[in-house]
């Protein structure tokens, strides 16, 4: 789902040229838009200047791909009167992940006195544009995310290696803040299941045959108005076969404890972007990822300081806290419960197993009890 291609040209026509007519009235402003810095985003003298690079190097930068589970693209398509909900939590998932990046991935090599450190850095300047189709005209709510190689104030390229090493993370925490806005925002329930599927509650597996995003050959690039999309998408439905609907799992507000383990157990070291991905995904209907980063700082305080690729690393009993969740039950999602539940009680027994207010799932109410 997110997916960084490395840009060594400053060419970004592609981009600027085309308006993303296909999802006018859904997106706020055009789709061209700065997380950081300003401009004319369709300009592309200015959309270009984005893109930097150091003295000697080839690269100038990177275009981060992030784009929407298909499910959640799918809603889009069926779904215009909540439509716009669907692409304002999308674009605000894809806020979290840069602010993550920035915050964690983006550092410049220093090998100075035969140490080999990562020196925490910043983008000046982040431009980004939302689309809503592939190259088929299927319905793929998506951002190019433009950075440049040589960040602010550097004379040397960022250390790629670290933000490679950081992007299942980044994907993690897009899907769970989108899982948590989608419920917050809209009347769609969005959950991940245990095999790792994004999915919403409700929604037909036959949507999924239908827009698969697979097809033979790559397709060419087509400018789509609003209106041909709306009639492409409503031919294709006369195409539409139901397959049945994946009942959705009970979503307590508690991480899923198994589903945390599986994603960590088999590594021999464990770092801090391991333990923020696990937990992202372990967080079954989604969870505010703002705030994540507070919540790991405080589960695992040796952790706090790391960036790029340099993290202390954990056992695997560490990073899952075994006995202390064997204690006191799963590890609730929001960070008040999760102080009660990190402090040490006197009497070593469970805590944090009052019961919690079921979440709405799908238009029903499921038991947050494990």
């Amino acid at each position: 789902m997110l997916h960084i291609a490395v840009r060594r040209s400053t060419d970004v026509t592609y981009l600027t040229s085309d308006p993303g007519a296909e999802i006018d009235g859904l997106r706020a402003g055009p789709p061209g838009y700065w997380l950081r810095g300003e401009g004319r985003a369709h300009d592309p003298e200015d959309a270009s200047a984005v893109l930097t690079r150091s003295s000697r190097g080839l690269v100038c930068g990177f275009d981060i791909v992030v784009a929407a589970p298909r499910p959640y693209s799918i809603l889009v398509a069926l779904d215009s009167d909540q439509g716009r909900a669907v692409v304002a939590a999308h674009r605000e998932a894809v806020a979290v992940v840069m602010d993550y990046l920035s915050s964690r991935a983006l550092v410049v090599r220093d090998q100075r006195g035969g140490d080999d450190t990562g020196r925490p850095t910043s983008w000046s300047r982040v431009l980004a544009f939302t689309h809503g189709v592939n190259r088929h005209g299927e319905p793929h709510v998506h951002d190019h995310v433009l950075v440049g190689a040589r960040p602010v104030g550097e004379d040397r390229s960022i250390d790629a290696r670290a933000l490679f090493a950081h992007k299942a993370t980044a994907d993690a925490l897009y899907c769970a803040h989108f899982r948590y806005l989608l419920g917050l925002t809209t009347t769609w329930s969005a959950f991940r299941s245990y095999a790792g599927n994004e999915l919403v509650a409700g929604l037909d597996e036959g949507y999924r045959t239908l827009w698969g995003g697979r097809h033979a050959t790559r397709g060419e690039k087509r400018l789509w108005r609003r209106d041909d999309t709306v009639a492409a998408w409503r031919a294709d439905l006369r195409r539409f076969a139901p397959e049945g609907v994946v009942p959705p799992p009970r979503v307590p507000h508690r991480l899923n404890e198994q589903s945390f383990q599986r994603d960590l157990a088999g590594r021999s070291v464990i770092y801090r972007r391991d333990v923020v991905a696990a937990f992202a995904n372990a967080a079954t209907g989604g969870l505010d990822a703002r705030t994540l980063p507070h919540v790991i700082d405080e589960l695992y305080p040796q952790c706090r300081d790391g960036v790029g690729l340099r993290e202390p690393g954990l056992t695997f009993a560490e990073a899952t806290m075994m006995e202390r969740v064997r204690r006191r039950g799963p590890r609730p999602l929001q960070r008040p419960s999760l102080r009660l539940w990190s402090r040490d009680q006197a009497d070593g027994g469970p805590v944090g197993h009052r019961r919690e207010a079921p979440i709405p799932v799908g238009g029903r109410e499921f038991d947050p009890a494990w």
